[in-house]
């Protein structure tokens, strides 16, 4: 990649992994702030079973994939006994993240009690979650401050829900060639892009509600949008080949639509702002980490042409911008519930969580295959 040298790369994202594998609760902002700016207690840290820790070990996994090493091997092993051990949080779309990575350290490991979990889940998924009308997965979340609880967001599809819970059944059911599951992953796919895609934009909304009929506040999240750019070709490349050529055809463009918006909406220093299209909101970087890493990954798989080479290179020099040196990822977004407004975006608090520096890793990880 143009003038970013592999060896800084290498320096920044080892520094964002350590930092990741030892970040504390961050206890004083959680008494200052609360729920109500974006603070949740498990954003923080990278014990708790829950998404931003489910991105993070995925981000662990991908860097071990992308070096042809085991570093992180038994780290990672120990997350999940430990986690189990202690008795995981109640079922829903967010505690489910865990387990994309899961499903893939076992092939190492072939751990009965590790299959049982992924099986189990898998049919909980196809069985017991709550629906929306059309079947859609209804983006059912931890409830504050209650890990056994949850809170049923009822009728409500939302954009993460592609990352958090459907690349999961997909690769499950590509594992143990259960059609049923992964035709399930392409349902879920396909609704949640005819109900988040805007056609006028190639943008995704933050979510949609059958309740109300409408996006809620029709807001064009940084980070939500980064969910589908950053997972959806990982999602496609499961298939090794075997996807009907007309639902990847569909899935591939809607991603290059907005990928050449994306293009057209990243500031001069290379980042994204919050609300997308709001240039007074501010600049987000764990948002512009899994854009700046979607785009990258589709140069390598040879789907964008080399006209995007320069927006992810300016998105990989901002990221190392905002990297401390102690290794923690900078303006970081809070926790970020549904939205009636672009203000309500534009009032999460910032402040280092465990996502940010996970998809800052997966960022870096890739701009690694195109640096110098």
């Amino acid at each position: 990649m143009k003038n970013i040298k592999k060896e800084i790369i290498e320096q920044k994202l080892e520094l964002v992994i350590q930092k990741l594998m030892n970040l504390p609760e961050n206890e004083e902002e959680l008494k200052s702030g609360g729920e109500a700016v974006g603070f949740f207690k498990r954003d923080f840290g990278i014990a708790e079973w829950d998404w931003p820790q489910g991105v993070g070990i995925y981000g662990l996994l991908k860097v071990m994939e992308y070096q042809g090493n085991e570093d992180y091997k038994k780290f990672l092993y120990d997350w999940f006994k430990g986690n189990i051990a202690q008795g995981l949080p109640s079922r829903n779309i967010n505690t489910t993240t865990p387990l994309l990575t899961l499903v893939q350290l076992n092939e190492w490991y072939q751990d009965k009690e590790f299959e049982d979990l992924c099986l189990d889940w898998a049919n909980w998924l196809m069985n017991c979650i709550p629906r929306t009308k059309e079947g859609g997965f209804q983006h059912v979340t931890s409830a504050n401050g209650d890990r056994q609880g949850v809170r049923l967001n009822e009728s409500e599809m939302w954009i993460d829900t592609l990352f958090m819970t459907v690349l999961f059944l997909n690769k499950i059911g590509q594992k143990y060639k259960n059609q049923e599951w992964i035709d399930e992953s392409i349902h879920q796919v396909l609704i949640h892009i005819k109900y988040l895609y805007d056609t006028h934009t190639g943008l995704f909304y933050h979510g949609w509600s059958f309740n109300r009929r409408d996006n809620f506040g029709g807001v064009f999240w940084c980070r939500g949008n980064s969910w589908f750019t950053l997972g959806i070709l990982d999602y496609v490349d499961m298939f090794k080949g075997t996807l009907t050529p007309g639902v990847k055809t569909f899935i591939i463009d809607t991603y290059k639509a907005q990928v050449e918006k994306l293009k057209e909406l990243q500031s001069k220093n290379g980042l994204w702002h919050t609300v997308l299209t709001d240039h007074s909101s501010y600049e987000e970087v764990s948002g512009s980490a899994a854009i700046t890493a979607g785009i990258l990954k589709g140069i390598r798989y040879g789907i964008l042409d080399d006209s995007y080479l320069e927006c992810a290179r300016k998105g990989v020099q901002a990221i190392l911008k905002n990297i401390d040196k102690d290794g923690t990822v900078l303006n970081v977004s809070a926790g970020t519930g549904m939205g009636y407004s672009a203000e309500h975006y534009k009032n999460i608090v910032i402040a280092p969580m465990a996502y940010g520096q996970s998809l800052t890793i997966l960022a870096l990880a890739e701009a690694l295959n195109l640096a110098e």
